[in-house]
């Protein structure tokens, strides 16, 4: 093998394995690219490599995700054991980093919008005299740091003074001034001693709060000007004879042409956060600062204004400043392994930004297997490999590089250069899996190579950065393209999957934004699997929402789409960013790499019983949105729609999910699918509409179910539910006029018995109406909670024929109207009190999504199911007690008066007709209920659902009509009234005294003997004319009667005997 390709695999491997299997005996060596080995220690799980490259913490912990690995912790006794013995055998004596997972500095950071409040001092414009002092004393400083926050007065174009330091013996002494260009920046500059420095440093006249640091040291007699945590100025050169004087005076917001006087060159706008220290800061103590990280540290003076003394025009404001989060942790020390004490880690704490040694921690699986396919590599050189060598030849003095040498864009631009060519060399012949890893490994690199700060970038390397961008997407593409689906699988234990790729381009993509917008406002990069957008907008007021789709389909056009909503922009212009960058991609390919046999484990979504879960798969292309605010990422909800990917096969039905990919639900696994704070919005035929209360990369998992019920069965069940609720509503109706027109006499129980019937009746006309509501929305959810309502109305209902029956035989001592009033607050008050708390409490998770009826997704079906069970429980033990009462009252009665058989019918009779209503009533309800909340089990429980609910009216009928001892005898009055009407209008009356004819009125006055069975019902009070005994003669027929009717005369009583007889008989 060529030295040549030996330097480019060695390049895109990073490590090349040479030896046989390793030993716990001795570390294994992984090479280098300058044949220098790399220990490495295996254990049971773990493979340990000591990387001796010195680098920063970051840039460590960017070097072992780039080797599909971590730095270890060290909080597990094996995993002390394992660097423990790497170290012994390597001999190592100087710290290395080990990771901290308490540290924000070695994992990505989630970055977000963060404030502080602070009091700040106005400079109103409409005044010149303003000005605040510092009262304190300073001594003689032969270094110097002065930070403070400023907020320019746009309308202000002349030479303002920020602040001054005057010695009694030299006035001009340290001073940093103001003045707007041409362009309408801010310039800055230094005055030293006298000495009146460039204005080179700037920051833009936006009227937003900037972060300036200046500094200065005597011994090199350098000086820097910092602007938001950014160097913009430095030099040297300044006179190093001497310190800056003491016992000056400090002044705010204007220069002093004297001694604490005779001030010009006034500041207009806001000064806050005024700090001085008595060292020079170095760089990364500017960024923490202006990051709102403390450094106390030899400080001279800390914002306080009870130290400081102001002129009556300046006046105490409140203000809320930006602090990029992601900065805080340069501060922060980060954890290094120091050495050893009786077999114990000792662990200590260093600057982050030192150069140290690390170890780099993987499973033994993925080392072993990435061995193997370095082996492989080497002795079977790719296509791939060996046309990037041919290319390699125009670059060798980039290729040559070490990995952790891999420090600025224009070699990593290089790299990737050289990669697209071989990649365009090799279409036909494609990626091997060697191949893939090593252009990962690649992408990881050059994510995480260090940006050069845009205003010290030149037109060259904006061009670099430019390339950079389009050759990443480039290599990045090839990658996941669908033609590497199965070699996705024979890489799966180095790398997580295809997210890792995802996220390589999320973080170079927001690193370089500010770099790839320096020229224009928008950038497209667009490649057959990737689509990436990069747009930048200064938010003012009425400023736009923002949108992105993918590329357009022949089928549908830009169907996959992702916005930021208007309203959420303004709130980021409201809460003091100024510039928005919006990095949208656009990821098609990533679906089929996903393996399709394994499920994406979810809780399934419970369903109305039509469909049994099969799983969760992967639906839609991916995209995503990373929002940067003033440069610094922030996150803010966004709304998105994608397309589904996946054909329907016959029997099975999909179920879309918005979700989205959360990197730190399982860290070792590069992350999983996640559901929290997404929801979808609609459903359409072919896409998904969702909202997500955050911003990262989106998709569509379709929740896979099997269809148990056919068309056929669907439109069956429709049916027969309709015909169902017609049957049982006609039984109920039927029920109801009977009771109003037969006069069944007014009672208690025949009160409970009417509003049961319309309760339940009314519900039963709810549900015949409930197909054709669920095509409104608005009228859909009206019917859901009025179903809702009438059907617990009929379970409240039903509880109090519990309650009276009990009243009846077990605790009689309630009076009847007040038994009345609280069988009205239970039947009807608690239904519509657990009505209105569920709609309350749940009202959007309310209803179910395709039909009107509670939701059984989530907890709002227990407001029915529970009461219900409920309902049942009490009216079981009711019945159980009152059964216990009457036979135990029976058997007591018969006992006193004759234990015969009879006694003993007799006992069972009045135990029947007593609970006979509520027993028969509460299986008919409880078990079409039950096999309501079962309806999802099986079609078959479906029909008879629908068959019990047919069979309520029917049932209702017969126990509370046909069976019913007061209705039959209220309809047997009726038919014995009408009889006896019928006698007499077609019979004439006999005379006894032809003298005297008996007025046919008599009998409509003539009040009904005791004996009658009406007499209780019909009796009037008896008339002081006329008194009348009705006879009925057993010896006649049953329609035969006698009547002596007795009436006063004058001076004589008359007894009037009328006879009739049915007419027909001779």
């Amino acid at each position: 093998m060529t030295e040549a390709l030996q330097t480019g695999l060695i390049l895109f491997s990073f490590v090349v394995v040479c030896g046989g299997e390793p030993t716990h005996a001795g570390p294994d060596r992984m090479g280098d690219s300058h044949g220098h080995d790399r220990p490495v220690h295996l254990t049971s799980h773990w493979a340990f490599q000591l990387v001796n490259d010195s680098l920063t913490f970051s840039r460590a912990d960017s070097f072992c995700r780039g080797q599909f690995s971590s730095l270890p912790t060290l909080d597990q006794s094996k995993d002390q054991e394992g660097a423990l013995e790497l170290i012994r055998q390597t001999g190592l004596r100087s710290p290395v980093w080990v990771g901290n997972p308490s540290s924000t500095a070695s994992k990505p950071v989630a970055l977000s919008k963060q404030y502080l409040q602070l009091s700040a001092l106005h400079f109103p414009k409409e005044s010149r005299d303003g000005f605040t002092r510092v009262n304190m004393s300073f001594l003689a400083l032969s270094s110097v740091t002065v930070c403070v926050r400023v907020q320019w007065n746009p309308e202000w174009k002349e030479v303002s003074t920020i602040f001054s330091y005057a010695a009694p013996v030299f006035t001009n002494e340290f001073q940093l001034r103001g003045q707007v260009d041409m362009q309408g920046r801010i310039l800055l500059a230094l005055i030293i001693h006298g000495k009146h420095l460039p204005y080179k440093a700037f920051f833009s006249n936006d009227g937003a709060w900037h972060h300036i640091c200046v500094t200065w040291c005597r011994s090199s007699g350098d000086w820097a000007i910092y602007v938001d945590g950014d160097r913009k100025d430095m030099g040297s050169g300044t006179d190093t004879s001497r310190d800056i004087y003491g016992d000056g005076i400090f002044i705010l917001g204007q220069d002093q042409d004297s001694f604490g006087g005779n001030f010009t060159e006034p500041f207009f706008g806001n000064i806050t956060d005024l700090n001085v220290w008595n060292i020079t800061l170095e760089k990364r103590h500017v960024h923490a600062i202006n990051a709102c990280s403390p450094m106390t540290k030899d400080m001279l003076f800390n914002w306080n204004l009870d130290h400081l003394s102001s002129h009556p025009v300046v006046k105490e404001v409140q203000v809320f400043l930006f602090c990029p989060v992601h900065q805080q942790m340069e501060l922060q020390d980060c954890k290094t392994l120091q050495g050893w004490s009786n077999q114990l880690p000792l662990f200590g704490q260093t600057d982050c930004s030192d150069l140290l040694p690390f170890i780099c921690r993987s499973s033994r699986e993925r080392y072993l297997k990435m061995k193997q396919m370095s082996d492989s590599r080497n002795s079977h050189p790719t296509a791939f490999m060996s046309h990037l060598m041919k290319h390699s030849n125009k670059t060798q003095a980039v290729l040559g590089q070490q990995p952790s040498e891999l420090g600025s864009l224009a070699q990593a631009s290089a790299l990737l250069n050289i990669s697209v060519q071989a990649l365009e060399d090799t279409q036909q012949e494609g990626l091997q899996p060697t191949d893939m890893v090593s252009l990962i490994q690649l992408l990881f690199l050059a994510a995480d190579v260090p940006i050069q700060p845009l205003t010290d970038a030149t037109n060259h390397s904006q061009e670099n950065i430019k390339e950079l961008g389009q050759h990443f997407i480039s290599v990045a593409d090839s990658i996941i393209c669908e033609d590497n689906a199965l070699k996705w699988q024979a890489i799966k234990g180095v790398v997580n999957g295809p997210m890792d790729v995802v996220k390589s381009i999320d973080r170079m993509v927001t690193s370089l934004s500010p770099h790839l917008l320096a020229e224009n406002d928008h950038l497209t990069i667009h490649s057959p699997n990737i689509k990436l957008e990069v747009q930048q907008q200064r938010l003012q007021e009425g400023s736009r929402g923002s949108s992105f789709c993918g590329p357009e389909t022949e089928k549908h056009a830009n169907i996959d789409c992702i916005s930021v909503p208007h309203q959420k922009i303004q709130d980021l212009r409201n809460n003091g960013f100024h510039k928005l960058t919006l990095v949208n991609t656009w990821y098609g390919s990533l679906r089929p790499l996903f393996t399709p046999e394994e499920n994406i484990t979810m809780v399934p979504t419970v369903t109305d019983g039509s469909q049994r879960y099969l799983g969760t798969v992967l639906g839609s292309s991916v995209i995503s949105t990373t929002v940067l605010g003033d440069d610094q990422p922030v996150s803010t909800a966004v709304h998105f729609q994608l397309q589904h990917r996946v054909q329907n096969p016959t029997g099975t039905v999909y179920d879309p999910v918005c979700a989205f990919w959360d990197f730190s639900l399982i860290p070792e696994a590069g992350g999983w699918w996640n559901t929290k704070g997404c929801e979808v919005v609609s459903k359409q035929y072919g896409y998904t509409v969702c909202y997500c209360n955050h911003t990262t990369n989106f998709a569509l998992l379709l929740q896979v179910y099997e269809a148990q019920r056919s068309p056929e069965n669907e439109k069956a069940l429709q049916v027969l539910t309709f015909i169902g609720c017609g049957v049982s509503l006609c039984g109920l109706l039927f029920t109801f006029i009977l009771f109003i027109a037969v006069g069944v006499p007014k009672s208690d129980r025949t009160t409970v018995h009417k509003n049961l019937i319309v309760a339940l009746g009314i519900a039963e006309l709810l549900l015949m109406c409930s197909d054709w509501a669920s095509a409104y929305e608005a009228a859909c959810f009206v019917v859901t909670a009025l179903l809702h309502l009438f059907f617990m109305a009929s379970f409240s209902w039903m509880l109090v024929e519990g309650l009276l029956l009990w009243s009846k035989v077990v605790s009689v001592n309630i009076s009847e109207d007040r038994r009345m009033r609280l069988y009205y607050i239970i039947g009807w008050g608690l239904p519509v009190l657990i009505v209105g708390v569920t709609l309350a409490v749940s009202v959007d998770e309310y209803k179910a999504e395709d039909h009107c009826w509670l939701n059984v997704r989530s907890d709002t079906i227990w407001a029915f199911v529970g009461p219900v069970i409920f309902v049942l429980t009490v009216n079981a033990v009711v019945l159980c007690r009152v059964v216990m009462v009457t036979v135990s009252s029976a058997r007591r009665r018969a006992k006193m008066l004759s234990p015969s058989s009879a006694s003993k019918m007799q006992t069972f009779d009045l135990t029947w007709a007593v609970t006979r209503p509520v027993l028969i009533l509460l299986p008919v309800l409880g078990l079409t209920w039950l096999c309501g909340v079962l309806v999802h089990l099986s079609v078959v429980v479906a029909y008879i659902f629908i068959a019990l609910n047919a069979f309520q009216g029917l049932y209702i009928f017969l126990v509370y009509a046909v069976y019913n001892s007061e209705v039959r005898n209220a309809i047997k009055r009726i038919k014995e009234k009408r009889k006896a009407l019928s006698f007499t209008n077609c019979s004439q009356p006999t005379s006894f005294l032809p003298s005297q004819r008996a007025p046919v009125t008599s009998w409509g006055h003539s009040p009904l003997t005791p004996s009658s069975p009406e007499t209780s019902e019909t009796s009037g009070p008896p008339s002081s004319s006329s008194t009348s005994l009705v006879i009925k003669n057993e010896s006649f027929r049953k329609e035969s009667f006698v009547t002596f009717s007795l009436k006063p005369a004058s001076g004589n009583q008359v007894v009037l005997l009328t006879g009739f007889k049915p007419s027909g008989i001779s």
